[in-house]
């Protein structure tokens, strides 16, 4: 596959101006002028939804490594986009700097980047030509985008089809020779995962003629059945065998490796089976791993996907030699201090403060109110650490029972007491070794483990019950607590020491009801229930509603109660006030958040809602006339039935 992408003349950059001028062409031909404003308007929520839902597959598994890739530049002025097949943007990961300027010809989910759309550009034309573009500055066609330079590679399927595009987008003064070798890697990891998943009751064999070069993104992928039917191969078996995706399929197992697969079967019977060796239909030698994901098979043996190259210095060597390999993982959910802020000043300022001890080894302590994610913080602060790679280990103090929290936390050797495991237990702290340990309510350790806690921290050695060898360890520690701890230490439930051992930078969480960021919160959480077929849009008076009530459970308490209406909305997709737990609706009733000035019973709220009315105004209006139907035009018996006064009927009624 060509690839077509810019060369470098002393300071000038340009395309190759012969697919340049055709895209161009194909641009002028599509309508539009050099000069049009471009059109950045994206899809509405409903079709936005829609287009998440249709390329899920994709973004599952391209979300982790354009996390990887966007870690390769990050601070370069730049953006990692995700499209569909049709240049409409999926998803979007960027540098706070150049969001700014992207804002202005639209980087974000929704927006369309097809040269229909926005002439040359390297999305567009990537699609255009199949085939890795870069469109650097006053090559794209619209006037509009002349300061971007744009590296885009496209994502094949199993069957040769456009998926969708990997693109990285930045200031033109940004450019790097080095974007297009990582664009292309990510994009052909993306397909080698894809194309793995998309045969799961499949013999899938690695083979490539090098055996350290298996587990790499050169490595040959062919798939077969259970019987040994060719099924389908990726780009690098393709060139390996020498032959075509339609000549294959005449093939089998047998007739292109020559060994029968019952051999193969066989092999991996052994404890620790090694790299098979197999000769091609060529008669070329090659060294194979496979995976045995069959459905009626006892056998299974997961192979190893390859990972992002180290650094950028290296992107431009064959992948074989700078790929590494890592186990096969679910694909993390993003989760870092970027994605965390959300526009909220508190939280943006508390950010500023962790960005600036992370990796320096210095003790963390999150306070705040149960419920305000401090785990999550903890969790975003090592996965923007230099620990990354490490465990994150969590240990809730309260949670665990006294008797118990010594061994949790120390580990234990073989009979230090009675039910103790026949080879002992390894601890928290020994889990975390190389990571970070975060203990949640630390205010609830008991007093007697706090001295203990204090030693490792100062010696950073680790003692197992009934051992007499002490352990050296190496972890970040972030505590968390929703209690006072000053107050604990002045009634001597905690010791001072670990206090200050402990605080060497105190962030407090704010409460939600305290957050300005609640309807970016509340479209995330949404869109996480998307996987389970949620709805995606919340009804403007409930979204009011929301931002007037004091959230006493914070995230806990806002999760839950999303969760449960999306499932009470079904298919309406639109969460309105019939929608929300009885329980709530009676915190509200406590609070008086409420537009209208009648306060309305759960039962009466469901009644109204039963009818046809949805918005908060016309639910009270509702709930007041039903009331006084039910008692027969008495006033007085209506204002005692919903706790108003009889003026505040008088006034309902009257907006008849």
């Amino acid at each position: 596959m060509r690839d077509i992408s810019c060369n470098r003349a002393s300071d000038h950059l340009s395309c190759d101006p012969a697919v340049i001028e055709k895209s161009h062409q194909r641009s002028t031909a599509f309508g539009l002028g050099k000069n049009d404003k471009p059109d950045i308007l994206p899809l509405d929520r409903s079709s936005l939804s829609m287009l998440l839902e249709q390329n899920r597959t994709l973004h599952l598994h391209a979300l982790p490594v354009m996390e990887t890739l966007y870690e390769q530049i990050v601070n370069t002025h730049n953006m990692v986009i995700l499209t569909d097949a049709h240049g409409v943007i999926v998803h979007a990961l960027g540098d706070d700097d150049f969001l700014i300027k992207a804002n202005r010809v639209a980087l974000n989910p929704g927006v369309t980047w097809s040269e229909q759309s926005k002439g040359t550009n390297a999305i567009g034309t990537a699609i255009a030509e199949r085939a890795p573009t870069t469109v650097h500055a006053d090559a794209h066609y619209l006037s509009a985008n002349h300061f971007l330079t744009c590296s885009a590679a496209p994502i094949f399927d199993y069957q040769g089809n456009i998926l969708g595009v990997l693109d990285v987008s930045g200031d033109r003064g940004s450019y790097h020779k080095h974007t297009m070798a990582l664009v292309r890697m990510s994009a052909q990891m993306i397909e080698n995962q894809l194309f793995t998943a998309a045969f799961e009751n499949a013999v899938t064999l690695h083979f490539h003629s090098r055996p350290e070069f298996i587990g790499t993104l050169v490595e040959g992928i062919a798939c077969f059945t259970p019987g040994g039917r060719f099924l389908s191969a990726n780009r690098s078996a393709l060139f390996q065998l020498g032959l075509p995706q339609t000549a294959l399929q005449s093939h089998t197992f047998s007739s292109l490796f020559g060994l029968p697969l019952s051999t193969l079967f066989d092999h991996y019977r052994a404890a620790a089976p090694g790299l098979l060796n197999l000769c091609l239909h060529s008669g070329v030698k090659v060294y194979a791993r496979a995976e045995l994901r069959l459905s009626n098979s006892v056998f299974q043996h997961y192979s190893e996907l390859p990972a992002m190259a180290e650094t950028v210095a290296t992107a431009t060597a064959t992948a074989a030699t700078i790929a590494t390999t890592r186990p096969k993982t679910a694909p993390r959910r993003l989760s870092s201090l970027r994605y965390l802020n959300t526009g909220d000043p508190h939280m943006a300022a508390l950010i500023g403060k962790l960005d600036k001890v992370i990796g320096r080894d210095i003790p963390i302590l999150i306070t705040g109110e149960t419920g305000t994610g401090k785990e999550l913080l903890a969790q975003a602060v090592h996965n923007d650490s230099p620990r990354k790679n490490n465990a994150f280990v969590a240990v809730n103090c309260a949670s665990i029972p006294e008797t118990l929290i010594e061994s949790e936390l120390f580990g234990y050797e073989e009979g230090a007491f009675t039910g103790a495991r026949k080879k002992g237990g390894q601890g928290k702290l020994l889990q975390a070794n190389g990571g970070t340990l975060f203990l949640d309510e630390i205010g609830d350790m008991p007093l007697s483990l706090q001295a203990r806690l204090l030693r490792v921290l100062q010696e950073r050695v680790v003692t197992p019950l009934g051992s007499t060898k002490s352990i050296p360890v190496n972890l970040a520690v972030i505590c968390a607590t929703n209690r006072n701890l000053r107050e604990l230490i002045a009634a001597n439930l905690f010791r001072e020491d670990l206090y200050y051992r402990l605080n060497g930078l105190v962030v407090k969480l704010p409460a939600l009801r305290e957050r300005s960021d609640l309807d970016v919160i509340v479209e995330r959480l949404l869109a996480e229930t998307e996987n389970e077929g949620g709805c995606c849009s919340v009804a403007p008076d409930i979204m009011a509603l929301f931002r007037r009530h004091s959230w006493p459970g914070n995230f806990r308490q806002l999760s839950n109660l999303l969760r449960t209406a999306v499932v009470m909305a079904g298919d309406d997709r639109i969460i309105k006030l019939e929608h929300l737990p009885d329980d709530f609706l009676e915190d509200v009733q406590a609070e008086q958040p409420l537009p209208a000035s009648v306060i309305v019973s759960p039962a009466a709220v469901a009644a109204a809602a039963n009818d046809g009315v949805g918005s908060l105004e016309d639910l009270a209006l509702a709930a007041v006339k039903k009331a006084f139907e039910a008692s027969g035009g008495n006033v007085s018996a209506t204002a005692k039935a919903l706790g108003v006064s009889r003026n505040t009927v008088y006034r309902k009624l009257r907006l008849r």
